[in-house]
């Protein structure tokens, strides 16, 4: 899938937006979609809010003085308006506004790389809509951009909705309509480390649908409830919406495959049995069969992919060999994306998985006595959703300490 591709996406996306406000059909949101809304005339207006316009607004990009830009050294024998602002400097513990746009409208794309901080873990994303109070979005940075391993292990996503590029270009393209104000913040946690960042917000004025959602995205952190098995992915949100994405970071510990746990989304009332109960981690991903596959030697080899509305991310394929069958570190990061089968809710939604594996794991039994084996792998997740507002205000995010320890792996 190239650039472009994801460009049209966001484009046909936007339509869809613009569309369904001024009465007309909303664009499927596929390529086809994409490539079909381009010739489509609207009245939206083009904006881009980053170091070189941080208003936005017409005809004020380029006009930081010499003196005053943050490449002044670089750009001292060429001057105004000769890439003398492409970046800014967040100190550390400070948060710094990133935009603030006047709606109604849409955002289309954020791309950033972020450079200096400690972890990608201490820079905190911040989004509000409309003058809230509390944020609709708040997440570490990398995990938003599905990166959740940090600095040097940014992996490359290739999806309709997020993509990675090398080296650490971050790239989301999920639509955020709002109606008065969209106000993005960015909080640099890196201890004595100052951040850099190059960014770009990218969004139109335009009119929004009456029913078009406002956009979320919550951070949560930690292993499998014991009782019960189940990491929650989200809970607490009242209203109305559409689930429409995950995103998460699997620590595993256990001999052997990691990833029988099921999804569940615990719908409008819910209470002990979910609407929608899945077969596996890895189905609900998107793979299947433990992500393997064999090699030209006759072994088996767990394989990353990066897809439209899926990924699989391994920090470093592992082969179904002797060590992996025993205890371990290994890393892994998933992202499934309900951009044509979003999960829509009226009244409540919960979303869990479970952590699950296999009893008795041996190099004969790759699957060990046929049993399950509940675990306590690290987790680490980001949930994306639209819903109307007011939102419930989520949970304190961890401080930097939490967020960014990586704990011994447990005896085994």
């Amino acid at each position: 899938m190239s650039r472009q591709w994801l460009k049209a996406l966001g484009a046909a996306l936007a339509s869809a937006v613009i569309a369904t406000a001024s009465g007309a059909a909303a664009q499927s949101p596929s390529a086809a979609g994409a490539l079909q809304s381009l010739p489509l005339l609207t009245d939206a207006k083009s904006r881009e809010i980053g170091p070189e316009n941080l208003t936005g607004q017409p005809g004020m990009g380029g006009r930081t003085e010499l003196k005053d830009g943050s490449a002044k050294n670089a750009a001292r024998d060429l001057g105004r308006g000769w890439k003398v602002n492409p970046y800014i400097v967040v100190p550390p513990g400070k948060t710094i506004t990133l935009g603030d746009a006047k709606g109604p409208g849409v955002i289309t794309h954020i791309w950033m790389t972020l450079g200096g901080a400690a972890d990608y873990r201490s820079v905190i994303l911040r989004i509000y809509w409309d003058g809230e109070a509390t944020p609709s979005v708040e997440v570490p940075a990398g995990d938003f951009f599905a990166a959740g391993w940090g600095r040097g292990a940014e992996p490359v996503v290739n999806s309709a909705t997020v993509a990675v590029n090398p080296g650490s270009g971050f790239n989301s393209f999920w639509q955020m309509p709002f109606r008065k104000e969209a106000r993005l913040t960015l909080e640099n946690r890196g201890g004595t480390r100052p951040l850099t960042i190059y960014y770009a917000i990218d969004y139109s004025e335009t009119a929004v649908a009456a029913n078009a959602g406002y956009f979320h995205a919550q951070f949560r952190m930690g292993k499998a409830d014991p009782a019960t098995g189940d990491y929650t992915l989200l809970d607490g949100v009242k209203g109305q919406g559409q689930y429409v994405g995950t995103y998460l970071r699997h620590r595993a510990f256990s001999p052997g495959w990691w990833g029988e746990g099921e999804a569940k989304f615990y719908i409008d009332g819910d209470k002990d049995f979910p609407t929608i109960a899945g077969t596996g981690e890895e189905d609900y991903f998107l793979g299947s069969y433990s992500y393997q596959r064999k090699t030209p030697q006759g072994g088996r080899v767990e394989t990353s992919y990066s897809s439209a509305y899926a990924g699989f991310l391994s920090v470093q394929d592992q082969p179904i060999d002797a060590d992996y069958l025993k205890p371990g570190d290994r890393r892994y990061g998933e992202y499934r994306w309900h951009i044509l089968d979003p999960i829509r809710f009226r009244r409540d939604l919960k979303v869990t998985i479970q952590n699950l594996g296999w009893k008795g794991v041996t190099a004969s039994k790759f699957i060990g006595d046929g049993t399950y084996l509940p675990l306590h792998d690290d987790l680490s997740s980001v949930a994306y959703w639209y819903q109307a507002e007011p939102h419930v205000p989520f949970p304190a995010l961890p401080g930097d300490a939490a967020l960014t320890d990586l704990p011994k792996p447990p005896a085994q």
